[in-house]
């Protein structure tokens, strides 16, 4: 099993100096093979990326000699980076035509832009001459050229490190380590099962009673400062330090939205794993985001990237999740006596059985129904499929 483990860095300020040379190795093979593979392309070739490298080691001696000032990992990388994203891309026109995605959905490989997502990666690969060029002691890394580097925490994962991704983010440098461990996944007996309803107003409502997890929202606790950061901004002359200064500051506040939102979302599916099953609803997250009104707030929670942790988790901890389709109505249905109730609309947040007389909170009642769903053995068979969903296009009605 690989697992990726992000530590904060502290450089020094030439070893800062040298990532940001080899971020812009890396941009630039990026992006001279992607023109490389346009070109290639119109002119009736069948470009690859194996070939593309061959071809950049050809030329760099001559044409680009200052890109070994960096890692040869730097370039050699980020046109494999390019052949993984025509593969997507070849994948997505695939998906495309058989009508299950539509075509904005395709990914088309773009060039890369300064400033955007820098990065670069060293590894220990199958170069005999290197096989330590990346060493981790305690608090510090060693780097190729950069040598050594201070953490701000050891690498928690135990095994042998198959690779480095360094980037930045804001005024600060990360790095990833994709760490190659031994886990085998224990063998649970309970038999333990919870729904887990995800919401606006609370996060996550669980089916066994246990209080709302309540939801940080941070997109709208930082809104006004971010809106007065993004036009002090805009105000600034292009080019100048202040600028610079600006761009820091709201790069800064958008880590710090993204670093809250991630705990939360950490703490929740971390302590779900108590549980043996875990129920969850196939939500449409695109098709939500669609809604106008409530856009901001959706996107504000991280429903994909719950569902995400959720799963890897769930895979390292010998549990499972069941995925309830995508139709399923869990909120209009009564925990108590299963009659469905056609008119409840989505600004109902109490609800009265007509049936039996029970009074339900919206949220609780649709975690139980999940949790029900979760024990019978036919929503066990279709959890074990995936989503459930028929139709990848269609929204989620409002239940």
């Amino acid at each position: 099993m690989i697992l990726a483990h992000r530590i904060r860095l502290v450089p020094s300020g030439s070893q800062s100096a040298y990532f940001t040379r080899a971020c812009g190795v890396a941009r630039f093979a990026y992006n001279w093979a992607l023109a490389e593979w346009q070109r290639q392309y119109d002119a009736g070739e069948k470009p690859s990326e194996v070939a593309l490298r061959k071809q950049l080691n050809a030329l760099k001696s001559e044409q680009f000699p200052w890109m070994r000032e960096v890692t040869k990992c730097a370039p050699q990388h980020a046109i494999k980076n390019l052949g993984r994203a025509y593969g997507n891309f070849f994948d997505d026109v695939a998906k495309y035509r058989r009508a299950e995605i539509p075509w904005k959905r395709v990914r088309t490989p773009r060039f890369k832009r300064k400033g955007v997502h820098d990065s670069f990666r060293a590894d220990n690969g199958p170069d005999q001459q290197h096989p330590n060029a990346v060493k981790v002691d305690g608090k510090r890394v060693k780097l190729p050229i950069a040598g050594w580097v201070k953490m701000r925490e050891e690498v928690r994962f135990t095994g042998r490190i198959l690779s480095v991704t360094i980037s930045r983010r804001a005024d600060g440098w990360y790095a990833s380590f994709a760490v190659e461990v031994r886990h085998e996944p224990p063998v649970r007996s309970d038999v333990s099962v919870v729904g887990v309803d995800l919401g606006i107003t609370s996060l996550a409502t669980l089916s066994d009673g246990s209080p709302k997890i309540p939801s940080p929202k941070p997109l709208r606790r930082y809104l006004q400062k971010l809106k007065h950061l993004s036009r002090d901004l805009t105000r600034k002359q292009r080019g100048s330090r202040n600028r610079a200064k600006a761009k820091t500051k709201l790069a800064r506040l958008h880590r710090r939205i993204a670093d809250i939102r991630g705990d939360a979302l950490h703490k929740l599916t971390t302590s779900l794993m108590r549980y043996r099953t875990i129920a969850i609803e196939d939500l449409n997250v695109c098709g939500m985001l669609a809604n106008r009104c409530l856009s901001r707030a959706i996107g504000d929670l991280g429903f994909f990237e719950f569902r995400r942790q959720l799963e890897y988790k769930a895979a390292m901890a010998g549990s499972s999740v069941i995925v309830a389709a995508r139709w399923y109505p869990s909120s209009r249905l009564c925990s108590s006596c299963a009659a469905k109730n056609e008119t409840l609309a989505l600004s109902e947040r109490l609800w009265t059985c007509a049936s039996c007389g029970t009074s339900h909170d919206r949220d609780h009642n649709a975690a139980v129904n999940l949790a029900r769903y979760a024990e019978s053995s036919a929503a066990s068979a279709c959890g074990a499929a995936g989503s459930g969903g028929e139709d990848h296009l269609a929204v989620k009605p409002a239940a």
